[in-house]
């Protein structure tokens, strides 16, 4: 949060975004992840059954440690699971899976904003490290061109989430298909089961999103008073 002042009010929301954000898909994953999906699969057994599907059989499928983890990496063309993900037969196991592949495919049929999300990764990060410094350093000795450029080294973390959205929407959206598709999920509760986990996820991002852009936001407020 940088530092507190009267221009915290215009983080509020977000916080409270990001509060109820957390607590849906902490409470949405607790639920589903102790309902068994009835077919009785595996993340890892659904992991392989959705890749062999789509013609993805050079990915690898790794367990990994951590609660929650589960993440595709492009340029490893790995899948990494937890332990719970990987070894479990719930709904949500299944749900997480799904959307992890989800990402495989963007990747495959080379989906503009993932691609645009993964060219911005190392320019994001380097903004990201300067932004806070410059614009502290600029604030503090009342040096605009400084804020500026943190301010603009900022905008590159906020437009890095921005384009996450889609990304992360549209691989939701291809989990429900690859599992309706491969008949892994078929009758309508467990259909809305796993939307309701990729939802609460896929919420988080939003607000992660809505915290960037009021943070930027209250730079501006605060290069302003300058």
């Amino acid at each position: 949060m940088f530092f507190f002042d009267s221009t915290m009010i215009i983080l509020i929301p977000a916080i409270i975004l990001t509060l109820y954000a957390q607590y849906k898909v902490k409470t949405t994953y607790l639920k589903y992840s102790t309902i068994l999906a009835k077919n009785g699969l595996s993340g890892k057994e659904t992991a392989e059954e959705l890749l062999l599907r789509n013609n993805l059989s050079n990915i690898k499928i790794e367990p990994i440690e951590g609660r929650l983890s589960d993440h595709y990496d492009p340029r490893q063309k790995k899948l990494a699971l937890s332990k719970e993900i990987y070894y479990g037969k719930s709904l949500a196991a299944q749900g997480i899976v799904a959307h992890e592949i989800g990402h495989a495919l963007q990747d495959a049929k080379n989906y503009f904003p993932l691609s645009l999300r993964s060219n911005l990764v190392p320019v994001t990060n380097i903004g990201s490290s300067m932004a806070v410094p410059l614009f502290l350093i600029g604030f503090i000795f009342s040096f605009p061109a400084l804020m500026d450029i943190g301010i603009i080294a900022f905008s590159l973390a906020v437009l890095f989430s921005l384009v996450t959205l889609p990304v992360e929407f549209n691989a939701s959206k291809r989990a429900v298909n690859l599992l309706v598709g491969a008949n892994i999920v078929s009758d309508t509760e467990e259909i809305n089961a796993v939307k309701k986990v990729l939802n609460a996820a896929a919420f988080t991002y939003v607000a992660a999103t809505s915290v960037a852009v009021f943070q930027l936001l209250r730079l501006i407020v605060l290069r302003n008073r300058r």
